[in-house]
């Protein structure tokens, strides 16, 4: 098993700074939120972003050890896309702006982005649920092409009822997917997200683990694995049963009390229980 980090987690620290911690604490990957290229820039706008600034973070991040696996938090601290708006016009320019995005992950060298987004996906006022699921569908429609040209996966991630009345489980996100039907949009795994859903975990792993896109590792407490009551042993039993062999990538919202703490617990924690689940993690890149 192989393991990243989002890097919203160390704040606006320099990215080379970032970049060199995050290896040393033992992960081998990293995702990106978008925002973070412009930390103090609100509204955030991808389009404003140099091309040279990405090759500049891609090269420092290669020469940290790490990959660039990928982009997530997709239109936080934006202004004016939204996922399910009935307006057509704003709908085109999110699916734009996606495409955007697709095109500075791929020039990352990552492939895939989590669209989790809560803010901009929730039900505006007069519009159903039903109705949102059409809306949203047309909006990947429109993008996922060109994402796709970009040799890039949309992972759709189910987020908690206290987070967005859109899209809260794994069968709304496979219900999403297969209305948009397009090979390059997938379910996304959250063990956060999962831990709402009625069915248990692990039994949500073994069923879709092994058409997931992605999985981000974390505990319900907004905290990193080990951090709360979550048992991970059983969850890394169940992603090797289910043939999940892509990343693993800690997403928390908590960032007390630091984030080398964070980091280093919690990637502790899951040698820890990949050992008593009688598994290891993926080597380090050569």
């Amino acid at each position: 098993m192989k393991f990243a980090i989002c890097n919203e987690t160390f704040g606006d620290r320099p990215a080379a700074d970032t970049f060199s911690t995050i290896a040393k604490l033992g992960y081998t990957g990293v995702e990106i939120a978008p925002f973070t290229f412009a930390p103090h820039d609100e509204p955030f706008d991808v389009f404003k972003v140099p091309a040279e600034q990405i090759v500049e973070w891609r090269m420092m991040a290669e020469d940290a050890g790490l990959e660039v696996i990928g982009l997530h938090w997709l239109l936080a601290k934006t202004e004016g896309f939204y996922l399910t708006s009935p307006d057509n016009d704003v709908r085109k320019r999110t699916a734009a702006y996606l495409v955007a995005l697709a095109e500075a992950c791929h020039d990352f060298g990552g492939d895939l982005m989590v669209f989790g987004s809560p803010k901009q996906r929730s039900l505006l006022p007069g519009v159903t649920r039903d109705q949102a699921f059409d809306l949203a569908a047309d909006t990947f429609r429109q993008a996922l092409p060109a994402v796709a040209d970009f040799g890039v996966t949309l992972c759709m991630e189910p987020l908690s009822p206290a987070e967005t009345d859109f899209v809260n489980t794994c069968d709304d996100a496979l219900r999403l997917g297969a209305m948009v039907n397009h090979p390059n949009i997938v379910l996304h795994l959250d063990v956060k997200a999962m831990s709402s859903e009625p069915t248990p975990v692990t039994d949500l792993i073994r069923r879709h683990g092994a058409k997931a896109g992605h999985f981000h590792v974390n505990d319900p407490n907004l905290r990193g694995p080990g951090f709360g009551d979550v048992d991970f042993v059983p969850i890394f039993e169940a992603i090797e049963d289910a043939g999940y062999d892509k990343w693993l990538s800690l997403e928390v919202f908590d960032y007390k009390p630091d984030p080398e703490t964070i980091a280093l617990k919690s990637m502790e924690y899951m040698k820890e229980c990949l050992g008593r689940a009688g598994l290891q993690a993926s080597p380090r890149r050569p």
